[in-house]
C-alpha cells in the first residue's frame, strides 16, 4: 500500500479561499443553508464555512454508494437525513467528490421535494471519467484524473480522512 500526494494542503486551502470568495459574492445579502454530505465532506465543509462571510446555517446528510470498497456499489443509501427545514432557503450542498453522479442525483431529487428557494452544489473533487449521471457543479475545487483518492475527508474503508492533503491510494 502506498499514498502519493496528489493535491497539497496549500493548494487545497488556496482553492477553498477562492471558492468562498465566489460564494460570498453570489450570496451577498442572503442567508445560506450549508448542507454537508457525510462523511467525506466534513473537512472541506468546515474549511469552507469558516471563509464564508454571509449568515450560515448548517446541517448534514449522509448518503453513499461506496460502503467499504473502492468502486461504487450502484445503490445509494441515505442513512442520515436533515434535522432542519430547508423550505424557502438557499441551500448549498457540500460534497467531497462527484464521480458517477449517482449519489448526488438521488440526493438532489430527495432535497428538491423539500422546496428550497435555490440549491447549488460545491464539490471538492470531480472525476469526469466515471460520470454516468449528469450533475451540475456550481463551485468546483478540482477536476481530477481517474484515481482512487484519499485524505482531506476522503477515506478508504474509514481510514485516511485525517490527512491534510488529497493523496492517490494504491495497493502497490
Amino acid at each position: 500500500m502506498s499514498i502519493e500526494v496528489y493535491l497539497s494542503e496549500e493548494k487545497i486551502q488556496n482553492r477553498v479561499n477562492e471558492l468562498a470568495e465566489q460564494i460570498n459574492k453570489d450570496y451577498a445579502g442572503k442567508e445560506l443553508f450549508v448542507l454537508g454530505v457525510l462523511q467525506g465532506s466534513f473537512v472541506f465543509c468546515a474549511d469552507l464555512i469558516r471563509k464564508i462571510n454571509v449568515p450560515v446555517e448548517i446541517d448534514f446528510i449522509s448518503a453513499s454508494s461506496y460502503g467499504a470498497g473502492t468502486v461504487s456499489s450502484g445503490e445509494v443509501k441515505i442513512s442520515y437525513d436533515l434535522t432542519r427545514e430547508i423550505k424557502d432557503k438557499h441551500v448549498l450542498i457540500v460534497e467531497d467528490i462527484v464521480d458517477t453522479g449517482l449519489t448526488l442525483n438521488k440526493l438532489m431529487k430527495h432535497l428538491e421535494k423539500k422546496n428550497p428557494a435555490s440549491m447549488k452544489l460545491a464539490s471538492l473533487l470531480f472525476n469526469p471519467a466515471k460520470l454516468e449521471h449528469k450533475v451540475d457543479i456550481d463551485y468546483l475545487a478540482f477536476e481530477i484524473e481517474d484515481k482512487f483518492v484519499i485524505g482531506y475527508g476522503l477515506d478508504y474503508d474509514g481510514k485516511y480522512r485525517e490527512l491534510p492533503y488529497v493523496g492517490i491510494y494504491s495497493n502497490d
